[in-house]
């Protein structure tokens, strides 16, 4: 049964669609998301908001490495910034280019496309209003650019600090969600988006029980293509306690009346089918103590929340985990921020979406991973793995600080069906900020044969702190 959530006004109705100049044809076969160069191989899109470019602290960068028969491969990557050619605009200190990232077939040629979130950057003499830029897929790799529309520029700030893409309509073509603060803090852009055509219309969203000053703060797509439905997670703060507000929202409902199911609050979330029926499960990591957070934890949690027919399952139970849940490696400690980052995917190659996470503040901020693996029960804890700097095999050594699982994603690079674990560590060397890459196999995650990379090898300036890894997608 869907929840009706009362305290939910209308900031704007659909906007009256305008006609797209060319509109593009259907590919054949829908891209993947960030393949975006077509190999059958996803590859890794790494946001360093905090990089100087140009001189200008802070104005941000992207650098994407691309996926290969060993994982990401260092030796093809692609450095986006605002002084890259094609891109609108220019470096600016406080920009915050990459600080957030999505990745879809947004003008359906086949090859995935890059969102990259600039709220930071100012638009037409307002401070802050933020943009949002969408850098194009081909065969070649990433290359070209243009804005991505803003529907209401006069009705919020920050716009692209958080996107979600998928099929919201049920029309057939990609959708972006993005994420701001202000009176909007939800705005959809309507797809297909062309390389020149017009904007196809969109709308907007209020949440009179969020906070509007953090606004939507993060999003995740639970959309499945053909399933006529537009599940997205919502996250945000309540607006009297600062605390963590979540909500699954179908956003085929236009008239924004009783579309959103109240979920566990946490920051972060990632859906994936971890039962294998069919449905979108979701994982939501709340990291917080509950000094900082009425329903955060000790050393922080993460809670599974499975799907169904109607989005949540009312009739099956969450499960929640914390390091000290029979089974899940480590002791819950204060501190730990066990659920910074979380993703789904799987791993084995068993059909079961498998759970990675995070916990940035393991160990005095040296960090650790954890990773769950799914069945048709649902998440299980036996054979759980822990991973850190000192595990053997992976790159490096823990230090206090590193932050190793600030970020996660389970994705396959290697082009052979399993999901491979990318994470990062923004504090390394003294906040230059790394990545890792460790491979999925028919056994689980392995560390054999592990990547680790910094900002040498991406091309991003170690100029400052640029804490490369701060925001992953892939």
């Amino acid at each position: 049964m869907r929840l009706r959530t009362a305290a939910i006004t209308l900031a704007a109705a659909t906007l009256t669609p305008f006609a797209l100049t060319a509109p593009a044809a259907h590919a054949a076969t829908a891209a993947v998301p960030y393949d975006f160069n077509g190999d059958g191989r996803t590859d890794l899109a790494i946001g360093a908001p905090d990089a100087t470019v140009g001189g200008h602290a802070k104005a941000g960068a992207v650098s994407v490495v691309y996926g290969g028969t060993g994982g990401p491969n260092t030796s093809a990557r692609t450095l986006i910034t605002q002084d890259t050619a094609g891109v609108p605009g220019g470096a600016e200190a406080g920009d915050a280019f990459g600080a957030a990232v999505a990745s879809a077939d947004l003008n359906t040629d086949g090859y995935a496309d890059l969102l990259v979130g600039v709220p930071g950057e100012d638009v037409t003499g307002d401070t802050g209003s933020g943009t949002a830029v969408v850098v194009w897929g081909s065969k070649s790799g990433l290359s070209g650019a243009r804005s991505l529309f803003s529907l209401f520029d006069e009705d919020y700030d920050h716009y692209g600090q958080a996107f979600a893409t998928g099929d919201f309509d049920d029309d057939g073509d990609p959708d972006v969600a993005v994420g701001s603060t202000g009176p909007v803090v939800l705005s959809i852009v309507n797809g297909p988006i062309t390389r020149t055509g017009a904007h196809n219309g969109g709308s907007g969203s209020r949440h009179d029980w969020w906070s509007s000053s953090p606004g939507v703060t993060h999003l995740t797509s639970a959309d499945a293509p053909g399933d006529g439905r537009g599940p997205v997670v919502l996250h945000g703060r309540a607006a009297h306690t600062g605390d963590a507000a979540t909500s699954l929202a179908d956003l085929r409902i236009g008239n924004y009346t009783d579309w959103l199911q109240r979920m566990p609050a946490g920051y972060v979330s990632a859906a994936g089918d971890i039962d294998g029926d069919g449905h979108p499960d979701f994982a939501v990591g709340n990291d917080r103590e509950t000094s900082a957070d009425a329903e955060g934890a000790k050393g922080g949690k993460v809670t599974v929340v499975y799907g169904g027919p109607e989005g949540l399952d009312a009739d099956r139970a969450p499960l929640v985990l914390t390091q000290d849940t029979a089974g899940v490696p480590g002791a819950s400690e204060t501190g730990d921020r066990f659920g910074s980052g979380v993703d789904l995917g799987d791993i084995d190659g068993d059909g079961y979406a498998d759970l990675a996470v995070g916990a940035a503040g393991e160990n005095g901020g040296a960090g650790a991973v954890t990773v769950l693996y799914g069945s048709a029960s649902g998440l299980t804890t036996g054979g759980a793995q822990y991973y850190t700097q000192n595990t053997a095999g992976v790159p490096g050594a823990s230090e206090d600080g590193d932050l190793f699982g600030t970020r996660v994603v389970l994705t396959d690079h290697t082009g052979d069906g399993r999901a491979d674990l990318s994470l990062s560590a923004p504090g390394e060397n003294s906040g230059d900020g790394s990545v890792w890459s460790l491979r999925g196999s028919a056994t689980g995650l392995t560390a054999t044969g592990s990547l680790s990379f910094g900002t040498g090898t991406t091309g991003v300036s170690a100029t400052g702190t640029p804490h490369l890894g701060s925001v992953l997608g892939g």
